[in-house]
């Protein structure tokens, strides 16, 4: 009798160890990979925003919210680490991959080739080797001209969405149109009963590969959702537009502060963070006139919509999962690639108020005015390593693993970090070798810890690079730079220091007051750049 209870007890403790710290022993759980375009920090409800955004905020809070966690500050630099594991300057894409109108020169260093090189393996070809079934909608950016950096090449069983970047949302057309598996489509259907719009179309695609997947083989499933919006160009169905005309007519100074106190009263950001200024070319929302606040609402208006609309889709998705039992043991992970855009001059470009033209555009954008209101509480924007423009939302869903607690997880995160941690909850192994070459490793570490809010255990800082941007986390200490980087070496003196703790806008510089912290940070930084590949340019 004795030995009978002994035994169940020790079953039994062995059940909650397994359910507690390693992933499901012949259960593995289905990832989902869902990155939006251009998004800002604070545009999201659960991070400030009054965007209605209430299915992307349900899952975050139930499950593990992060206030630190960086992407690139760029959207293909962004991509190829999240795919790879690896800093963007390993794989060959330091700075931007191929624009469909233009090839990189044959003489550009191989850190800055323009696509994925052979010194990496995809996220997609390590779980396939281990049994995943691999599906990818949206938008790739790592390699345009050349097949065999396309997504069928680089590991995803199947594709549909825009292989070189950004594309035109109701009437997208090749070069930037739409793509099945490696065949252009010419005249991409609906898969709505609404017109053609990517988002609603990534999202269908995504749910009709995992519909396949689970009336054949039902193979763990890894779905990489790569929505375009909010990416220019702005562009929304209008029932969607007319939910959010004129409630943008407060202007975007109020809007900041409305944004900025419920960042502070849900605990995202600290009170002793002062929010950061409107910038000087960036007029008061007073002195514009009534017909310029009239076409910054419909711009602002716009822009809303297109995330109402990801989050629309968003709960599309995960309706499917309850419905097919999927939910459970899936984790959902979400960020945007890089912060606020305010390409297109401080009060944005292209058409507006003629929704046929507007349609039709481009590269028509909301601007600098509206993209600092994206930003909030930070300053800057897209392209640049400070808060504003590489720090993202960022969260982990998994109904099975997680129990969700209404604090934020604060310790840093980045990029680097999402392969390891998909790895490790998949049961995966990261490669010395594939495909006969040679793989770099990983400096990432797995964020499963922190589903148990439990401490990340992190021992090298964060190093980021982009475009002669620069910026090192090192637990509260963040040095970080414009323009240090852009040539062969190094401007040290625009170096600037900032103690997040008390100063996670990144106001008061620290670079006189702390010269030793400075230039030992600064030290590490160029050691890692080198290391990395960041030079020669």
């Amino acid at each position: 009798m004795k030995v009978s209870i002994l035994s169940n007890l020790s079953q039994l403790l062995l059940i909650l160890f397994c359910s507690n710290n390693v992933a499901f022993s012949g259960d593995k759980p289905n990832v989902i990979l869902i990155m939006v375009d251009d998004m800002g920090f604070s545009d999201l409800g659960y991070h400030g925003g009054e965007i209605e955004t209430p299915n992307i905020d349900l899952l975050a809070s139930k499950g593990v919210k992060f206030s630190h966690f960086y992407n690139s500050g760029r959207c293909c630099p962004t991509r190829a680490t999240l795919m790879t594991g690896l800093h963007p300057h390993q794989v060959g894409i330091g700075h931007m991959t191929e624009s469909p109108s233009k090839k990189k020169s044959k003489n550009a260093p191989v850190a800055y080739q323009g696509h994925l090189n052979e010194s990496c393996v995809t996220l997609p070809e390590v779980l396939k080797g281990n049994g995943y079934a691999t599906m990818m909608a949206g938008k790739w950016h790592l390699g345009f001209f050349d097949k065999k950096d396309w997504p069928l090449q680089r590991g995803y069983e199947k594709f549909y969405g825009c292989v070189p970047g950004a594309t035109r949302f109701f009437s997208p057309i090749h070069p930037r149109g739409m793509t099945l598996g490696n065949t252009a489509i010419e005249d991409p259907k609906s898969t709505t009963n609404e017109a053609f719009y990517t988002t609603d179309a990534f999202t269908d695609y995504g749910i009709q590969f995992m519909k396949e997947e689970l009336s054949n083989s039902k193979r763990p499933m890894f779905l990489y959702l790569a929505y375009t919006a909010p990416h220019w160009p702005l562009q929304a169905f209008e029932d969607d537009i007319e939910k959010y005309r004129g409630s943008y007519k407060i202007g975007w100074d109020k809007l900041r502060e409305q944004r900025y106190q419920r960042q502070i009263e849900s605990g995202l950001i600290d009170k002793k963070s002062e929010l950061s200024k409107r910038p000087e070319k960036v007029p008061a929302w007073e002195a514009i006139s009534e017909k310029q606040k009239d076409l910054m609402d419909l711009k602002m208006s716009i822009y809303a919509a297109m995330i109402d609309r990801v989050d629309q889709n968003i709960g599309k998705l995960v309706a499917f999962l309850k419905k097919e039992n999927q939910y459970e043991n899936t984790l959902i992970m979400f960020l945007s690639d890089n912060g606020g855009c305010a390409e297109g001059g401080v009060m944005g470009r292209g058409e507006f108020y003629d929704i046929e033209k507007r349609n039709l555009e481009a590269a028509n954008s909301y601007g600098e005015a509206w993209a600092n209101v994206s930003s909030t509480p930070f300053r800057l924007y897209k392209h640049y390593t400070h808060e504003g423009g590489a720090a993202t939302p960022f969260f982990m869903h998994w109904p099975a693993k997680i129990n969700s607690k209404k604090t934020w997880f604060k310790e840093p995160a980045q990029l680097i970090d999402v392969m390891p941690t998909i790895m490790d909850v998949s049961g995966s192994s990261y490669p010395s070798s594939f495909n006969g070459h040679q793989i770099l490793k990983q400096d990432g570490v797995t964020l499963r810890p922190a589903m148990q809010y439990a401490s990340l255990k992190r021992e090298a800082p964060i190093y980021i690079e982009h475009e002669g941007n620069a910026s090192m986390r090192d637990g509260k200490w963040k040095l970080v730079g414009k323009g240090v980087s852009k040539k062969n070496d190094l401007n040290e003196k625009l170096w600037e220091l900032y103690d997040l703790s008390k100063d996670r806008t990144e106001l008061y510089n620290l670079a006189q007051s702390h010269p030793e912290k400075l230039n030992s940070m600064a030290k590490k930084w160029k050691a890692w750049a080198n290391q990395a590949k960041v030079f020669p340019k």
